[in-house]
């Protein structure tokens, strides 16, 4: 295999330096996470999932680099002596991560747009500066919004609290606030993050999610009263915009990419390429190869994120034995470095590439397609994992 560039090593050097703050929630170090996906306890996570403090994995950010998958996962779980039926709900968490990557891989760029049906009662195309500030005054919400700002992690339930107040109760379409979301997050994946939004904001689903104080009280256990979302349910649909969130703003924010350093490829070897949502130390290692991991501009123009989630994938690519970093695009990778033959996985934001593409890896692979529902894809995957 041939060897990291000098350039590359201070660069991973440089990346692990600037993790610091965020080494305390989210290794990067491959054999901790595999020791993370071990201490799985999925009868917990079932019961305590929904709470701030409960027994979730996060291992969001290892899936949605492609460090491990949702089927390897499952099969550790089940070596463990877990059965399928008593440890349904986790599963059915982990299916919910695959279904959004068929949507995406199904309807491609579709899902930038409301899927299912117009998002009702859109107000504006921005978001409320109070989300940005952290200044909603709901307690929860802005120390949520604080932690996705110093740690790149929101807890789901929290991103769903968020979501419907944006959505349902500001009146913002999610695309622009689901870019800000997924700009901050290090377990970024736009499918996850996009129809998230737009189920919870009715786009992708029957009806608008919300949550009022009591439950937010309840699940992130505060004791606040008196603020916007204090009301009963059947309040929500005639409520006015609150005053907290009436002041909106655009957000876009570009990406900070490194300078690209040469390469050393040996024209005889194959290239195996690896993407932001590809970073598996075991691909195709047998055999000898160039590896690069590209990171393309035009890719973070579309899907821009923050230098956070820069720097944790490429610490993440550490764990790539031999693995140089490539700061350009595919078309310029392959007419400046020509080898015998590019290997990648699929992905929908790769489908530009040209080589040999293997499948991801999935908890029921021949469950493809879209499905309106995600209940009607549970159904099939149900059967044939056996359940």
């Amino acid at each position: 295999m041939g060897l990291s560039t000098h350039a590359t090593t201070i660069l991973l050097a440089y990346c692990y330096s600037r993790l610091q703050l965020y080494s305390y929630m989210f290794t990067t170090q491959y054999q901790d996470v595999l020791n993370q996906v071990e201490a799985i306890d999925p009868i917990k996570y079932a019961a305590s999932r929904n709470y701030i403090d409960g027994a979730v994995t996060k291992l969001s950010p290892y899936i949605s680099r492609g460090v491990i998958s949702t089927r390897y996962i499952l099969d550790r779980v089940l070596d463990r002596g877990y059965k399928l039926q008593q440890i349904e709900k986790f599963v059915q968490e982990l299916a919910w991560r695959d279904y959004y990557q068929q949507v995406w891989i199904a309807r491609g760029n579709d899902i930038d747009k409301d899927l299912r049906s117009s998002q009702p009662n859109v107000k504006n195309y921005s978001i409320p500066t109070a989300i940005i500030e952290a200044n909603t005054g709901i307690q929860a919400i802005d120390d949520g919004i604080h932690a996705l700002y110093d740690t790149g992690y929101m807890h789901n339930h929290v991103r769903m609290y968020v979501a419907s107040i944006v959505c349902n109760m500001a009146g913002s379409h999610w695309y622009v606030p689901a870019q800000w979301l997924y700009y901050y997050l290090l377990d970024a994946d736009w499918a996850s993050n996009a129809l998230s939004w737009q189920w919870t904001a009715a786009a992708f689903s029957s009806k608008k999610y919300y949550a009022n104080q009591d439950n937010i009280n309840k699940y992130c256990h505060t004791r606040q009263s008196n603020t916007f979302v204090d009301v009963d349910y059947n309040a929500f649909e005639k409520m006015q915009v609150p005053k907290a969130l009436q002041q909106q703003r655009d957000f876009y924010e570009a990406t900070e990419l490194p300078t690209q350093q040469k390469l050393t490829v040996d024209p005889t070897k194959p290239t195996v390429l690896y993407t932001f949502y590809n970073l598996d130390p075991n691909y195709m290692q047998a055999i000898a190869a160039n590896r690069v991991l590209i990171l393309e501009p035009a890719f973070y123009k579309k899907y821009p994120v923050s230098t956070a989630t820069i720097n944790f994938i490429i610490a993440l690519a550490g764990n790539i034995e031999g693995v140089q970093l490539y700061v350009g695009s595919y078309k310029d990778y392959v007419h400046s470095y020509p080898s015998q033959e590019i290997y990648y996985k699929e992905h929908p934001t790769n489908t530009h590439f040209e080589g040999i593409a293997h499948p991801r890896d999935f908890i029921a692979p021949s469950v493809v397609g879209y499905y309106p529902s995600f209940f009607g894809y549970w159904k099939k995957v149900q059967k044939q994992l056996g359940f």
